[in-house]
């Protein structure tokens, strides 16, 4: 009953004439308070990740935490203007040692980062802000993070110690 069709199955960012946010960043997260508290000292990194961004409204980030601590997670993002996004990225939190002879234990509970960034009209960095609530297995709120954001595009010619 008639011939095979290629179909698009990706979503677009809303604007072929804009840039993207779908690809690999590297993006560091700053705090600036905890539980509401501004955190001496002001700007401490508390992640340096690379994320991707895929077309489909998905995206993964590799974290700097260790392997055993849950260092991969995932989210959902959708674009909220030309060059604004929100982002809803939630991972498994820590591990609990006690129950594992390798110390590798189950998750301590999950955390929600929310994020709500702007990319640059170039296409090449974004900025924003976060929140970063964390719970534990029952749901009860452990402690929140808020803080900013920086993004910078990976590229072809992106070297490892750029990164670092």
């Amino acid at each position: 009953m008639g011939g095979a069709r290629v179909m698009r199955a990706a979503f677009n960012d809303g604007d072929e004439a804009s840039p993207s946010i779908s690809g690999m960043w590297h993006v560091v997260f700053t705090a600036n308070s905890v539980n509401g508290q501004s955190i001496p000292p002001p700007g401490a990194v508390i992640d340096n990740a690379l994320v991707v961004w895929h077309r489909d409204g998905t995206e993964i980030m590799n974290s700097s935490r260790p392997a055993q601590d849950g260092n991969f997670c995932l989210g959902i993002w959708e674009r909220t203007g030309k060059f604004s996004y929100s982002l809803n990225h939630i991972p498994w939190q820590g591990n609990d040692p006690s129950n594992a002879p390798s110390g590798i234990g189950n998750p301590e509970g999950a955390a929600q980062i929310l994020e709500q960034i702007t990319l640059s009209p170039d296409g090449s960095h974004y900025s924003g802000s976060f929140t970063l609530t964390a719970y534990d297995t029952s749901g009860n709120q452990t402690v929140t993070f808020s803080g900013t954001l920086v993004g910078t595009r990976v590229t072809i010619t992106t070297k490892a110690t750029d990164l670092l």
